[in-house]
């Protein structure tokens, strides 16, 4: 039977011969906190790059802009998933061609991926490794099915193991221990982030390391994990943020008992707060969060509430 992405996932992580990328430390960024309680939440819904997890770049990209890193993270999907003997004898190196394709299809899916008016199109890296898969089978490339599973399963892994070449990725201090400490209070807890389909993955392995958990459904609710992916647009698209308030009515909650937390103003908080939700900056960590302090100052929809330690949520919600 084939491998879920979670025990591929584990499965890599046994394997001491792969170097992984490191997420950067946190960095602490010089801010006043602002941890008045807020009366009337109900329910947290997290960000999670550069929020719940610590990211090289402080965000999730298909494409970084230091090249280096993008040769390095080919070469070796290249060598791991034995890609060179089906792909073109050109001049020039591998991973070279293979960047080529790579950059054409994600300018190609850009322009072609449905969103409405307003909304920008978010790129699924399952399918873009399946459409360059698919080019590899052309040339009678193949894999292991029984421990990979079928074309969409194997894209998935390739684009997993693809992007953990690419950037470092590990838990924000205490985000573990302060989402476990929620769902325990009895909030309503959920995600609303631009992300890829092992981004659950992603979270639960490096929330895992550090903390004992409950099952992924007993953190957050049914329904209310709401991933770019998934809607198929990005932030700062507001389809994303009213498919969450919607997924948060079928819990009974208006988004105003919604608290919504994030590193990223104002493609982020300030179309949450648009659509509803009370909003909390989360400014601890320098090298993630995305806030001009001058236009923060000035801003009618500036956040709520401000942290510098995830574990302050606490005093938000004493209410």
């Amino acid at each position: 039977m084939p491998k879920t992405l979670m025990e591929y996932a584990e499965w890599l992580a046994h394997r001491d011969e792969l170097i992984w990328p490191t997420a950067p430390p946190r960095v602490p960024r010089k801010a006043i906190p602002s941890i008045k309680p807020l009366p009337g939440i109900r329910a947290v819904i997290w960000n999670v790059y550069g929020t719940l997890l610590r990211i090289t770049d402080g965000e999730l990209l298909l494409l970084p802009t230091q090249q280096i890193r993008m040769q390095v993270a080919l070469e070796k999907t290249i060598q791991e998933f034995n890609m060179w003997q089906s792909m073109t004898r050109k001049s020039g190196a591998p991973w070279e061609h293979l960047f080529t394709q790579y950059k054409d299809l994600v300018a190609e899916m850009q322009l072609t991926v449905t969103a409405k008016k307003g909304d920008v199109g978010q790129v699924s890296s399952t399918k873009l490794w399946r459409k360059l898969i698919s080019r590899l089978e052309q040339k009678e490339y193949a894999y292991d099915v029984d421990f990979y599973g079928d074309p969409d399963e194997y894209a998935e892994k390739v684009a997993f193991f693809f992007h953990s070449c690419l950037q470092g990725v590990a838990e924000m201090d205490h985000a573990a221990a302060v989402v476990k400490a929620v769902a325990e209070a009895g909030l309503v807890q959920g995600l609303l982030a631009d992300g890829q389909s092992f981004t659950r993955t992603q979270l639960l392995r490096a929330f895992q390391a550090t903390t004992k958990l409950p099952p992924f459904d007993r953190l957050f609710a049914a329904g209310c994990v709401v991933l770019s992916c998934d809607v198929g647009v990005k932030k700062p698209s507001r389809t994303l943020f009213t498919t969450a308030a919607e997924a948060f009515a079928q819990q009974g909650l208006d988004p105003a008992e919604v608290l919504y937390v994030s590193s990223r103003w104002p493609d982020d908080l300030t179309v949450a707060k648009q659509t509803g939700f009370r909003t909390a900056l989360f400014a601890g960590d320098k090298n993630s969060v995305q806030a001009p302090a001058e236009e923060l100052l000035i801003s009618d929809l500036r956040p709520d509430r401000l942290l510098t330690e995830l574990t302050q949520i606490r005093n938000l919600l004493e209410a």
